[in-house]
């Protein structure tokens, strides 16, 4: 079976005969596989979505052809947890504030008595985990070595037998009013696109830190911007976003790179990169790869997401 690849920004970036020939699709995020490519992937078996967020594939219409559709959710687990604690190390630690002020003036930078915000003890200090799979768990670990008294909310995670790394909390709202630190690890394939809406960032306790290395499209950026602007939350590290690259006409970022006074010391923005490195590279697209020819082999599914909604009477095994 030839293999076939495109670095397409378009499906009619691809030769329509490519579409119908393919018994398997590997995804990435460029594209928007909706109903009308779907129909034209006549002999296709499965579609392998690179990555965790399937945002871009419509799963019903996949499922109502017969097609399941896998992600690979278990690669970069470690980095997005690493990268989570170094967003907020950045903002606790003021470490790119006093980078930043003595690349621009070494001597007079050099001067530790003009201390960023946010710079506090993180002892002690309450974690919100929103969101309980395997990134958050990593969260939860490596927290616990900076002696943070952990606490998550998921909904949709099973009951976790012995020690989970932290308490299960069952109401949201009352958990984000208790929470010095919140850090979202939730999906937009759960219920709760914008998890933190205007009304749930106002809940959130004054003065604390949100982080998002998940899913931009689960918070309300303009209300998050307000709520900086206004003094409530204390500090972002965001490394995804519901647009992105971001427009730059939106208000964080129009204060942004106007170094606007209440921005200092109180925002970290990257992008997109809390799972970057050459080993989750490699992992991701085996593990796609491998998913794809699983499938095509002997009908073994791996990590389906919209299985649900396939036909019971034909579903394949799922293997875990």
């Amino acid at each position: 079976m030839p293999l076939m690849v495109h670095r397409a920004q378009a499906a009619a970036d691809v030769p329509a005969e490519e579409w119908e020939q393919a018994k398997a699709v590997i995804a990435y995020h460029r594209l928007a596989y909706d109903e009308a490519l779907c129909q034209r992937l006549t002999n296709c078996r499965i579609l392998v979505r690179v990555g965790v967020g399937c945002d871009n594939v419509d799963l019903a219409a996949f499922a109502a052809r017969g097609i399941p559709v896998c992600n690979v959710p278990d690669y970069g687990v470690g980095e997005v947890a690493d990268h989570t604690i170094a967003l907020l190390l950045a903002l606790t630690r003021g470490v790119i504030s006093f980078h930043n002020a003595i690349a621009h003036d070494p001597v007079h930078g050099w001067n530790w008595r003009q201390w960023p915000p946010m710079v506090h003890r993180l002892q002690g200090k309450r974690l919100l985990i929103v969101g309980y799979g395997a990134i958050g768990r990593a969260v939860a670990r490596r927290a616990a070595a900076f002696d943070l008294m952990v606490n998550w909310y998921d909904p949709y995670a099973p009951t976790i037998d012995g020690d989970s790394g932290g308490q299960r909390l069952h109401d949201l709202n009352e958990a984000l009013g208790q929470a010095d630190i919140v850090s979202l690890h939730a999906t937009l394939a759960q219920k709760g696109l914008q998890i933190l809406d205007r009304r749930r960032i106002a809940a959130m306790k004054p003065g604390a830190v949100l982080i998002n290395t998940a899913r931009g499209g689960l918070v309300d950026l303009d209300a998050l911007t307000d709520s900086l602007q206004q003094g409530h939350i204390g500090a972002v590290g965001l490394d995804v976003l519901a647009e992105e690259p971001p427009d730059p006409r939106q208000r964080l970022f129009v204060a942004l790179s106007e170094n606007a006074a209440w921005t200092k010391g109180r925002i970290v923005v990257t992008p997109h990169a809390a799972f970057l490195s050459a080993d989750a590279i490699n992992d991701m697209r085996r593990k796609a790869i491998e998913t794809a020819v699983a499938y095509l082999r002997d009908g073994t599914l791996r990590h389906c997401v919209n299985a649900a909604q396939l036909d019971l009477s034909s579903r394949p095994r799922q293997s875990e």
